[in-house]
């Protein structure tokens, strides 16, 4: 049984009121049948089918002629100029939920959406299933083992075995993806490249050194990881900067959308390899991170994260912004709480000009508490009792 989608409310909503919806996010995280099962009557038309796509791009208007109860159309990047075309159609009749999109290529469907279908669209993401979604009646849920698993919908629904599912994954993206969105004539170079940006996860990002180690220029380096942003494969966070009475880095940091990815990219296989792994801590906080971003977007809310660090080391892992405040968070892939988690939160509510909330410390122990202010909880367990993480939403 296919399991319900936390971004349906939005979907809903969103199309009693505006007569376009998109829905963007990377392949395979479930878009289709997220607005097939919710719009059921609605007609499905298919833009990567060769046929269906030459007949919208050369008969458009015969293409919408049976869009007036409206329509679903998937991977609307794949013929652009309908756009133009959908815009007529509103504005001629403005009735919500007229046309459902989605698409897979972020800047494509930015740029034409800012230029035909401004004020007439409401843009939601969806991201691979989240802890929520996939947890059902499980009391605790191994986080190296979903690490290693990751969410994308049909390795759950299905029980696809792993390695040849990222392998097809990561092919069918370099041929596809990449080489529509940018000249690739090395795919081996970017093969690599993916590889060390694996490997950095967490990091801050540093261009001239994976040039270096790729062989490639800093500045292709750069398109790269745009090219990746571009497709919902990797998400950026920047430094935060406001307020801050010291010196800080500038660099953001880059996680992969989902960990499997990066499991299968290391040659990670399983969750005892993963907790042996000198990475392990850099992949659970890529975990966590992007379960908050997920929680985020499903409420159709556009993640306002960062993360902290001075010029002397003192870090916080993320912050989460609500309004003029700040939650810091610091994730740590330990079963055993230390008071040295605490540090970076504490030297950021020092250093903060107000507006930094008490903090969260996310770890892998089997004991909440509460130390000097700050929540000390196990996200990936169903009995949380300071905060449950699992409905969190840092309000």
């Amino acid at each position: 049984m296919l399991r319900e989608r936390l971004l349906k409310r939005e979907l809903v909503q969103s199309a009693a009121e505006y007569p376009v919806v998109t829905v963007l996010g990377p392949r395979q995280s479930g878009k289709t049948t997220l607005v097939k099962m919710t719009f059921p009557n609605l007609p499905y038309r298919l833009l990567e089918a060769p046929d269906i796509r030459r007949i919208a791009a050369e008969d458009p208007r015969g293409f919408l002629m049976d869009s007036k109860d409206g329509m679903i159309i998937d991977e609307i990047q794949r013929v652009p100029e309908l756009l133009s075309y959908i815009q007529e159609i509103v504005d001629s009749e403005s009735r919500p939920g007229r046309f459902i999109l989605t698409g897979s290529h972020q800047p494509r469907i930015n740029q034409a959406v800012s230029q035909t279908l401004a004020g007439r669209t409401a843009i939601l993401t969806l991201l691979p299933y989240s802890l929520p979604e996939i947890r059902g009646k499980q009391q605790f849920l191994d986080p190296f083992e979903l690490c290693c698993r990751g969410f994308y919908p049909r390795l759950h629904e299905q029980g696809l075995k792993l390695g040849r599912f990222y392998s097809g994954y990561v092919q069918t993206y370099l041929e596809r993806d990449v080489s529509a969105l940018i000249n690739l004539k090395d795919l081996g170079s970017f093969q690599t490249f993916l590889k060390l940006l694996a490997g950095r996860v967490g990091q801050l990002i540093n261009y001239s050194s994976l040039g270096n180690d790729t062989g490639v220029s800093s500045t292709t380096i750069k398109s790269w990881i745009q090219v990746l942003k571009a497709s919902f494969l990797v998400y950026e966070l920047p430094p935060y900067h406001a307020n801050v009475r010291k010196r800080l880095v500038k660099s953001s940091k880059l996680y992969f959308t989902d960990t499997g990815i990066v499991c299968y990219l290391l040659g990670i296989s399983n969750a005892g390899q993963l907790e042996r792994d000198p990475l392990r801590g850099a992949i659970f906080e890529n975990l966590v991170v992007m379960e908050i971003v997920k929680q985020e977007l499903n409420d159709g809310e556009r993640p306002d994260l960062y993360f902290y660090r001075d010029s002397h080391g003192n870090e916080v892992d993320l912050l989460v912004k609500r309004g003029r405040s700040i939650i810091p968070v610091e994730i740590k892939s330990a079963a055993t709480f230390k008071t040295a988690f605490v540090k970076g939160i504490q030297s950021f509510s020092e250093t903060a000009e107000g507006g930094s909330l008490p903090g969260y410390v996310l770890y892998n122990g089997d004991k909440d508490l509460s130390f000097r202010d700050t929540q000390v909880i196990n996200p990936f367990r169903k009995d949380t009792s300071q905060a449950k993480f699992l409905d969190m939403k840092f309000r």
